[in-house]
């Protein structure tokens, strides 16, 4: 989730609806400066007793974010405390419950956002073994209750714990118990918004069933290989989902600030507080009739915050995110933004991608998606068959996507490397949360603690 870094600097109020929609078209780029924002999450636990560290304790989240501004790392600070760090390689930032997450900076290639995952991986790894903490690279906890986890000094956080359950009955797993992996990417033009947009909403059920590693909750399998994914559906439904509107004739930035102006409002954020807006209405904050700040009129900077509240499978702000991955080891964040980008940045592929989903109905997409957290690649395909049946063609698209932009690293290679893990799940047949099942069976005998070992960076 989004953190607020210090600024002096007021954005415009909004005195148009225009200006909502312009927000969007700001963020067109030419194909050469298309960059890759890879963002991702992983569970702190204590090295002795597995329990996830509270912000303050002598080892806790506090001291390893103290730890890592030897690297370079500078603090950003709310209500006295650090909550987040800035650097060369983008930001560090706390989740609900102190999960660590990297917000990569916008590089050029897939080498240099490996390059980038390493270097964050071998710092928090140094700082951990200083003060006895791990990292697991799981999509949900899984081992630990709700009342076991700490909750971080965050304000927008405290907001949003009160607000959940009003919603849904899932949303407080989905802020205190997932953690995901994610990329960001840019867009030429509206029309090339829209295409990205469709492609990456229709396959997103794949990329979750590819990244499914979330099989257990409180030390048992919760029947699911995507818990996570599951999530979402009974989280919020006013802010999620596959949103159909996508697929609609006219589509475009238009629309989606519509839905956004409908998305209810959770916070503004003034003065360097949180003020609660729960439930409120963007339009009425368009009006300034918004009870909390009566008269008042929104900024840039206000309707940029609400536009992070939103959380459906893809999401726009001045780029795109695909948002379906569990979270995972270190080589699986890597091939992550190589699928999306061999899909999306090359127009060949694109057109491939789209030409394989375009004939599917709203019901068809819905259903794939429903049906994902359980099956996984054995989810129904729409037209018959299995979502594995298409799993390789995709994959190719995506080779042949890669192939085509020849982002060379030093030693010559292109970025087609990147997408070998997921060619190693279609070729087994098994998504990661069938391998760790298999071993909770197997060869772990039910002793759930033995995934830290198999799971940890």
């Amino acid at each position: 989730m989004s953190t607020k870094t210090a600024s002096t600097a007021k954005s415009a109020i909004i005195e148009s609806r225009d200006q909502l929609i312009a927000s969007f078209a700001r963020g067109e780029k030419p194909s050469d400066r298309w960059r890759i924002g890879t963002e991702h999450e992983k569970f702190v636990y204590a090295l002795g007793d597995h329990h996830a560290p509270s912000y303050d304790e002598a080892s806790g989240i506090r001291a390893l974010l103290g730890q890592l501004e030897q690297y370079g790392w500078a603090p950003v600070m709310e209500g006295g405390n650090v909550i987040a760090l800035t650097g060369a390689d983008g930001s560090i930032s706390l989740e609900p419950a102190g999960q660590f997450e990297l917000s990569g900076a916008p590089l050029d290639n897939l080498h240099q956002t490996c390059a980038e995952t390493g270097r964050h991986l071998q710092q928090v790894k140094a700082a951990g073994d200083k003060l006895g903490v791990g990292f697991l690279g799981l999509g949900m906890w899984p081992d630990k209750t709700r009342a076991e986890l700490p909750i971080m000094p965050k304000g927008r956080y405290a907001i949003m714990l009160r607000h959940m359950p009003r919603v849904g009955s899932l949303g407080l797993d989905m802020m205190l118990r997932t953690s995901t992996i994610q990329v960001n990417l840019d867009y030429a033009s509206e029309a090339d918004m829209v295409k990205k947009f469709r492609v990456g909403l229709a396959l997103q059920p794949l990329a979750t069933a590819l990244f499914a590693n979330s099989p257990f909750t409180e030390g048992k399998p919760n029947g699911k290989l995507s818990f996570r994914s599951h999530i979402w559906s009974d989280t919020d439904p006013a802010r999620t989902g596959m949103l159909p509107f996508v697929f609609e004739e006219g589509f475009g930035y238009e629309r989606y600030a519509d839905y956004a102006l409908d998305v209810p409002m959770y916070f503004v954020y003034r003065e360097g507080k949180y003020i609660d807006a729960a439930g409120l209405s963007f339009r009425d904050f368009l009006k300034g009739e918004l009870s909390v700040l009566p008269g008042e009129l929104p900024t840039i900077d206000d309707w940029n915050d609400h536009l992070s509240t939103a959380f459906p499978e893809v999401r726009l702000k001045t780029f795109l995110e695909m948002r379906g991955a569990d979270g995972g080891p270190w080589n699986r964040i890597c091939a992550l933004p190589a699928l999306w980008v061999g899909l999306l940045y090359d127009n060949g592929a694109l057109d491939a991608a789209w030409d394989l989903v375009k004939d599917w109905s709203l019901d068809e997409r819905q259903a794939l998606r429903d049906s994902v957290p359980e099956l996984a690649l054995d989810a129904p395909l729409p037209g018959g068959g299995r979502l594995r049946d298409i799993a390789g063609e995709v994959l190719d698209i995506a080779h042949a996507g890669l192939a085509a932009r020849g982002r060379l690293n030093g030693a010559g290679d292109n970025e087609t490397g990147f997408l070998d893990p997921l060619r190693e799940i279609v070729r087994s047949g098994k998504v990661p949360a069938q391998v760790l099942l298999d071993r909770y069976h197997g060869e772990w005998g039910g002793d759930i603690s033995r995934v830290y070992g198999e799971a940890s960076f």
